[in-house]
């Protein structure tokens, strides 16, 4: 019996943490949404800069190369990085739009930024009540459901009474 206890602890502990899965790649997917809108800003800021010396991103970025200037020419490894990561994420997030439910979860898994994935885990909440506000709130839905489930079957039940009293 005690055997069994323990299995069955295990894999409800196992099940439980298995479960949060879809709820974390969701939290990432949306930090991921926010990454790629942030990196646009960025992006977009360097090319209105770049346009208001009547240059492309390109162009821009083979002047701050060339000039002798090492933070110049950090500035464009950077935005190279940028415009890079950006277009990585993208992607990213179009494959997680394409993919199914299920098969999102294994794109999450083989693909995921790890800034965002670390961000994403920090703030991480689960999604089943294991903390006290979640057992809090899971156990007033759980009373508002009694009571609401008793108060609409109480016709059923006097009607069943009123049956069972006429036999």
């Amino acid at each position: 019996m005690a055997r069994r206890t323990l299995i069955l602890a295990i894999a409800a502990t196992l099940g439980l943490g298995a479960a949060q899965f879809p709820e974390y790649a969701q939290q990432y997917r949306q930090r991921l949404g926010g990454a790629i809108d942030e990196l646009q800003t960025v992006i977009a800021r360097f090319d209105a800069d770049a346009r208001q010396e009547g240059l492309d991103r390109d162009q821009a970025l083979t002047r701050l190369d060339a000039n002798s200037d090492p933070l110049a020419q950090r500035r464009a490894a950077d935005m190279r990085a940028t415009v890079a990561r950006h277009e990585r994420l993208r992607l990213q997030r179009e494959d997680l739009q394409e993919a199914g439910p299920v098969a999102r979860l294994a794109v999450f898994a083989s693909a995921y930024d790890p800034p965002i994935a670390g961000a994403a885990w920090r703030d991480f909440e689960m999604a089943m009540p294991v903390t006290m506000e979640g057992f809090v709130t899971g156990a007033a839905g759980a009373l508002a459901g009694l009571l609401v489930g008793n108060l609409l079957t109480l016709p059923l039940r006097r009607r069943q009474r009123a049956a069972r009293a006429i036999r």
